[in-house]
């Protein structure tokens, strides 16, 4: 699963004919049809996706395979994968979730704060969800760039420079 990267959820059926209601987590969200065929995250099933309108929180689809009402509720909450190689090269600046996870956080001093344990969403913009030795809990790290001035997934590290009061002291 090293080289797949989730792009999409399926939130449940759309309608009585097989249709889903995709959830997608791309920079522009009809781009996940574009990808050639998704796969689950255990690579058992594939399907090819083809958007047929947009809706509330997200896109009515149909993939293929499914036909019935039944079996697009029985994909509800499966996550979708594309190859690596389908989707597009990021600029400098952009980074897949699945890159930054498991990086080492250091604040500006050199102190090891702790590893990325996931990339949050929640509407205004990306957190970086840090667990560590020294937290009691994990901690929520703004993803901007006064926050997070440099990540080099080469040597698989971020610098932060978190603002004042997150972490303790």
């Amino acid at each position: 699963m090293d080289n797949m990267i989730c792009v999409g959820a399926i939130a449940g059926a759309f309608g009585v004919h097989g249709d889903v209601r995709i959830k997608s987590f791309t920079a522009h969200p009809e781009d996940i049809a574009a990808y050639g065929a998704l796969t689950t995250e255990d690579g058992a099933r594939s399907f090819d996706v083809e958007i047929t309108g947009q809706i509330k929180n997200g896109m009515s689809a149909r993939l293929t395979g499914v036909q019935t009402k039944e079996q697009a509720d029985a994909l509800r909450g499966v996550r979708l994968y594309a190859d690596r190689a389908q989707l597009p090269k990021l600029p400098d600046d952009e980074y897949y979730h699945t890159d930054l996870i498991g990086l080492e956080v250091y604040d500006t001093g050199g102190t090891l704060l702790g590893r990325v344990k996931d990339v949050l969403n929640h509407g205004a913009s990306d957190l970086l969800e840090i667990q560590g030795p020294h937290l009691k809990d994990t901690v929520l790290l703004p993803f901007t760039l006064e926050a997070v001035p440099t990540v080099d997934l080469t040597s698989g590290r971020i610098v932060a420079d978190p603002p004042d009061g997150l972490l303790p002291e």
